[in-house]
């Protein structure tokens, strides 16, 4: 929670000026006591109702600047409250983009969206809550025990036992509530992630008739977390009566003690409601310590659980492949004097001599699994070849395209692009020359023009319309109202799934990658529309590079090259025509698919 206070850095005279207000309220407030005695001693006793109304009047100015001073730190507290919850979902979000699937898949979805929203939330309403209160109220409570020191030390005695006991048990309700607050938010996180699942997936839920089975599974999960949070409610619950009968006891002491005084003479009857006008205010603002460590236990979870996400350290850093760059262009710039120009030439020359991308041996092993998903691949491909990518389900296909955008980092061996490691690259140049459309085609709330325009922010119309046609996607465009400034629903729920796909391809169009990636992304689409898709592709200008991933032969029997994939392992490497001679897994997923048209031919 410590390195997420760094973030308040810019309100500094905001974290300073919000408690020095609340603790000028709170003087306000500890002479209030003083002016009842001062009426009831003076005022009343001589009967001066002028003197009455005189100190009346005091105490109002005394309510009007404390409300003053009171309204001016909430404003202070909530604008660095706000301010800092603000940087820190900035810069909590930006960090998440910098890491790979392997730290999405460590962390988990649920949980990263449970700690940008609601743990944020609570670490903003502690600051809120500290800034305003936790001076305040020991300023208060100590203070109050000084006025009372003034009035009469014997009677000032009981605040010295009572203020100590206070504390014991609000601390120690404290110690125990902490971790059990953490393990509230953990169940949150489950009860966030069942939810994610069932909305995700709510047709395939009714498909399979798995409702009542989704539903116990929440109601199981909800249980607990409800179950959690009785527990530690019923211990944060345990501090206000214990709170109050240690203060009315302390207050019946001292009322006993005030009248054993007074009858003596040593004290005046409006000391004595003095003394029990500042325990009260201690009782107060004990109780509203006690809520405030409540809040303060949550906000010091919370911002553990959100410290913890920004400490995880992404395997791909940004800038490692551009040092690597810089390094290397300062070496051509000394042996040229000319970087630029070297950098090109040299470029130029791996792309006529080099493949376009080469699988050199290479191994992927996931964050926590027992054995290798890919094993050994190795192959190489030239620039403008279109390569296909076929498999059974689990067979490794999706793991072997992402190495090539380095979604994931090889475990063994190098994936290389233009002779070059990927590594070696920025992750901005090097998604800059790679385009990929996912197995889940994703469209973004916004019109159509703003979803295409996540391939080239600067897009012309022109560009637009070109990846569309090759798409074959205009005519998703024409017959909407509007056309690109068609309305699209989060999740392009308002598009049929052969519309969602061809729309995402056509936004990795827009850029003009040099390696084209579709991960199964024409499953949809039917074969004459896919068809005429590859045809457009293998006819671009720039000829780039096509991965095709598919179950379907007819996608990729035209493929330059086709790689069989079976347990991770390249079982067949080849044309068409050659794997159907060579390959037994390749020959009989056509037989299968090929007997299946001649039936619903």
């Amino acid at each position: 929670m410590k390195k997420l206070l760094i973030y308040l850095k810019d309100y500094r005279k905001e974290s300073i000026l919000a408690p020095l207000f609340k603790m000028l309220e709170a003087s306000f407030e500890l002479i209030v006591p003083l002016v009842v005695t001062a009426i009831i001693d003076v005022g009343i006793r001589e009967r001066d109702s002028g003197y009455i109304l005189k100190m009346c009047l005091v105490m109002v100015a005394l309510g009007l600047i404390g409300l003053l001073c009171s309204v001016t730190a909430q404003y202070f507290a909530a604008k660095a409250a706000a301010g800092f919850g603000t940087r820190v979902r900035h810069r909590l979000f930006s960090h998440i983009q910098t890491f790979s699937f392997s730290e999405i898949d460590q962390v988990g979805t649920a949980t990263l969206i449970t700690r940008m929203t609601s743990d944020i939330n609570q670490v903003q309403s502690g600051v809120n809550m500290v800034l305003r209160l936790f001076l305040r109220s020991p300023f208060i409570v100590f203070g109050a025990m000084i006025m009372a020191f003034t009035i009469d030390v014997e009677a000032a005695l009981i605040f010295v036992v009572t203020i100590p006991l206070l504390s014991l048990v609000v601390f120690g309700v404290m110690a125990v509530s902490i971790p059990l607050y953490r393990k509230v938010q953990e169940r949150l996180d489950k009860v966030l992630g069942i939810t994610r699942e069932n909305l995700t997936g709510a047709r395939v839920i009714r498909a399979f008739h798995k409702e009542e089975e989704e539903k116990s599974r929440f109601e199981e999960g909800l249980e607990n977390l409800t179950a959690m949070q009785n527990h530690v409610g019923r211990i944060s619950a345990f501090l206000n009566p214990v709170t109050y009968v240690i203060i009315n006891g302390a207050t019946i002491f001292l009322l006993y003690t005030g009248a054993l005084q007074v009858d003596a003479g040593a004290l005046t009857q409006g000391e004595v409601v003095a003394l029990v006008n500042y325990m009260s205010q201690i009782l107060v603002e004990l109780i509203k310590l006690a809520n405030l460590i409540v809040t303060i236990t949550k906000a010091v979870a919370c911002g553990n659980r959100v410290e913890s996400v920004l400490e995880i350290q992404s395997t791909m850093p940004r800038e490692t492949g551009e040092i690597r760059q810089k390094s290397s262009l300062r070496k051509e710039t000394t042996e040229s004097g000319t970087p630029t120009e070297r950098r090109n030439d040299t470029d130029f020359q791996r792309q006529e001599k080099q493949p376009a991308v080469q699988f050199s041996h290479v191994g992927l092993t996931y964050e926590k699994a027992g054995a290798e998903s890919l094993t050994d691949i190795d192959f190489s491909v030239n620039p403008g070849e279109t390569v296909g990518i076929i498999g059974g389900t689990g067979s490794g296909k999706t793991s072997l395209v992402h190495l090539i955008p380095r979604f994931y980092d090889a475990t063994r061996g190098e994936v290389l692009i233009n002779g070059r490691n990927v590594k070696e690259y920025s992750l901005e140049e090097l998604r800059q020359k790679v385009g990929i459309v996912m197995q889940r085609a994703v469209l973004f709330r916004g019109t159509i023009r703003e979803n295409l325009c996540w391939g080239k922010e600067d897009a012309s119309e022109e560009e637009l319309m070109e990846a569309l046609d090759i798409a074959q996607a205009r005519e998703v465009v024409e017959g909407k109202d509007g056309k690109l400034e068609a309305f699209v629903e989060q999740g392009g729920k308002n598009f049929s799934g052969g519309q969602r796909q061809r729309l995402t391809i056509a936004r990795a169009l827009v850029r003009k990658p040099e390696i084209l990636i579709l991960d199964d992304s024409a499953s949809a689409l039917d074969y004459a529309t896919d068809a005429r898709l590859r045809r457009a592709i293998r006819e671009m200008e720039e000829s780039p590079t096509v991965f095709i991933v598919s179950q379907r032969t007819s996608s990729i029997q035209h493929a330059d090259k086709i790689i069989v994939l079976e347990d991770g392992e390249i079982a067949g490497m080849g044309t068409h025509e050659n794997l159907l001679e060579t390959c037994g897994v390749y020959r009989e997923i056509y037989e299968s698919q090929y007997r299946k048209q001649e039936a619903a031919g």
